[in-house]
């Protein structure tokens, strides 16, 4: 990751480089999609390119995070917060809400059993199979913060497909 540059502020002293991504969402449905989308235009700024399988990987973990935040985290007037940045080649994503008593499983825990037709109860075993680590962190304050990571693939150059009518058979 590369820090954008310093700016100058409306006084003209400049401001520090941001390294990562932080926002606050509203602990609705619509913060959640927003969140996901917003993070994912974060990782293409940073050369993760949308649709790559990172960048799919990513959105999914957000997507899980950011639900449970909004279902079983929310406290009335309280947002919920969104931490990414990339550092030595591992996306670190971070959910925080303010609801410290309810926790999700540690990693690895056993966990009860989900019946096959729930509609609910699956967003941490997503989690836990599409993350390379994940934990969860009590917040200084109020609240805790379920940290995912992703190991990044290097970019590898790809040779494109030969057109449609180049990979056909020749007829006999």
């Amino acid at each position: 990751m590369t820090p954008s540059s310093a700016s100058p502020s409306a006084t003209g002293r400049a401001l520090p480089p941001v390294d990562g991504f932080v926002q606050r969402f509203s602990s609705t449905p619509r913060g959640a999609r927003l969140a996901r989308r917003l993070v994912l235009h974060q990782l293409a700024a940073w050369g993760v390119s949308y649709g790559s399988a990172d960048s799919d990987t990513a959105a999914q973990i957000v997507a899980e995070l950011a639900a449970n935040a909004v279902t079983h985290g929310r406290v009335p007037g309280r947002d919920f917060e969104v931490t990414a940045e990339i550092l030595d080649g591992t996306l670190h994503l971070a959910v925080s809400d303010a609801r410290g008593e309810l926790r999700p499983p540690a990693p690895g825990a056993p966990r009860p059993a989900t019946p096959p037709l729930a509609e609910s109860g699956r967003g941490m075993l997503l989690v836990e199979s599409l993350a390379d680590r994940w934990d969860v962190l009590d917040r200084p304050h109020v609240g805790k913060t379920v940290v995912a990571e992703l190991d990044l693939r290097p970019h590898r150059a790809q040779r494109p497909e030969p057109p449609l009518r180049e990979r056909r058979p020749a007829r006999a």
